[in-house]
């Protein structure tokens, strides 16, 4: 029980760390990253129920897709690009600590989940891709809303979704985005 509390104790890290692209966009108080996994992964929930897929599978990929952060921080795409690949060997070794703290079993199939979803190979994974960018620019257009200055966040308005309900989601958000904006 003890290393299931410090597990838990290491997920609860993600409730402190804060989104760094709203960081560097200068959002005040912004989302952590805790917040933005927990409606990524309704958010996939619903999708995948949209479409069919195995929604529990996708909810738990999403809870799972931004753990490695609690140890390694929130990175950006710039981030990544330029520490390519070293943050992926890093990813993989935080993603190793903390879930050798759960019974082999369960880690095991949380690992698996979690590999699936880097690789994309399943429809599940590419339903969590999507409610991932989708939950970010929701969260865009929720920061110009509440008063954020819309050119600080323009660099987040250029991500691709990909095809079906996600795109039809981002073009919801982009109306009502124009509307508010305008």
């Amino acid at each position: 029980m003890e290393d299931i509390i410090e597990f838990l104790s290491n997920v609860g890290k993600l409730k402190e760390i804060p989104r760094t692209g709203w960081v560097e966009s200068g959002v005040e108080e912004p989302e952590s990253v805790a917040d933005h996994s927990f409606r990524t992964a309704v958010l996939a929930m619903l999708l995948a129920d949209l479409q069919g897929l195995d929604s529990g599978k996708a909810a738990k990929m999403a809870l799972l897709h931004d753990l490695a952060e609690a140890s390694t921080g929130d990175l950006t795409p710039e981030d990544k690009r330029q520490r390519h690949p070293a943050y992926l060997t890093e990813e993989e070794e935080a993603m190793g600590r903390l879930l050798s703290k759960l019974p082999r079993d369960v880690a095991a199939r949380y690992k698996a989940l979690w590999d699936e979803f880097r690789r994309g190979s399943s429809p599940e994974a590419r339903v969590v891709a999507q409610a991932d960018k989708v939950e970010m620019l929701l969260q865009a257009s929720e920061y110009e809303g509440g008063g954020v200055d819309p050119s600080r966040l323009e660099r987040f308005w250029h991500s691709m979704v990909g095809e079906g309900l996600a795109s039809e989601l981002l073009r919801e958000i982009r109306k009502k985005r124009k509307k508010d904006v305008a």
